[in-house]
């Protein structure tokens, strides 16, 4: 079996067209299905179903698919780890992490990461726990900023506690305080107004909704479904109020007003994962010891 060969294999499986997986790949198509013709004989089980017009995916192939992915990346990632210099001067990191994260924790330690290693590459990643996960144990990511508890257990992911970060209520100044005008608020006092709130996915959606039904009521939402940025925005003019992180409210700016959620309030713990079977690039160890000692 060859790497080569479960490259083409998954340029099939992901386009189900034999000529556009060609082109993909950069082969001509004859050379491209005598391979997987041959993979398949090594395997003893076809992985397509072939028609005309119509490729799809063998019980075989199904079970193949998410292997072949996994050791492509693992196969990927040792070639960039084998091209890193001594002096990290350059390389990759593969970062993943929830929006509201890359507005609050990561610009400061982006920055000093980048002015200490200015040849490596970070590319970034945005989702919930549960996609960053999923990205994580597929090989697409090396390392992951997630809140705990994981979405699902995975004995493959290594997770470190990297801070427990308190949520606050914004809305704009514009509005009626939230709480009747109290120097900070309970959950409870939520009950009524008009939040806006995050698409579903969403750390933080899940987080508030369950905080309001233990307090005993339904939100109400104004608006749903948006991003961190398009939620504040919308705060901001004025359609209603929201639960976000201290540091997001913090590195906002003007047109928000901050409230504090009373004792015991609301909290998320963030840490940072990895896959346990694979070791990270020496270049996103570096990252995640900055992040560790931030």
């Amino acid at each position: 079996m060859q790497l080569q060969q479960l490259q083409y294999f998954v340029a099939v499986a992901e386009t189900r067209h034999f000529t556009r997986a060609a082109e993909v790949v950069h082969v001509a198509q004859p050379s491209l299905s005598q391979q997987i013709k041959a993979l398949e004989r090594e395997l003893g089980a076809d992985l397509f179903l072939r028609a005309r017009g119509n490729i799809a995916l063998t019980d075989a192939g199904e079970a193949l698919l998410p292997l072949a992915r996994r050791i492509l990346a693992d196969a990927d990632t040792a070639r960039h780890e084998v091209l890193e210099l001594v002096q990290l001067r350059r390389g990759r990191v593969r970062l993943g992490a929830t929006p509201s994260l890359c507005t609050g924790l990561l610009p400061d330690v982006l920055r000093a990461f980048h002015d200490r290693y200015p040849g490596i590459r970070l590319l970034i990643e945005e989702g919930g726990s549960h996609d960053l996960v999923r990205e994580l144990a597929r090989g697409a990511l090396d390392l992951a900023l997630v809140v705990l508890p994981l979405p699902t257990a995975s004995p493959s992911l290594t997770t470190v506690e990297l801070l427990r970060e308190n949520l606050v209520v914004v809305s704009s100044p514009e509005s009626p305080r939230p709480g009747g005008g109290r120097r900070a608020v309970r959950v409870a006092d939520l009950e009524g107004e008009r939040l806006v709130m995050f698409r579903h996915g969403y750390d933080l959606r899940e987080l508030t909704v369950a905080a309001c039904r233990s307090a005993g009521f339904e939100p109400d939402f104004a608006v749903e479904g948006g991003e961190m940025d398009a939620v504040l925005g919308f705060v901001r003019a004025g359609l209603g109020m929201a639960v976000v992180p201290r540091m997001v409210a913090a590195r906002s700016g003007r047109g928000l007003r901050v409230t504090p959620l009373a004792r015991p309030g609301l909290h998320r713990t963030i840490a940072l994962a990895h896959r346990s079977d694979v070791a990270p690039p020496r270049a996103a160890r570096e990252l995640q010891r900055m992040l560790l000692e931030r």
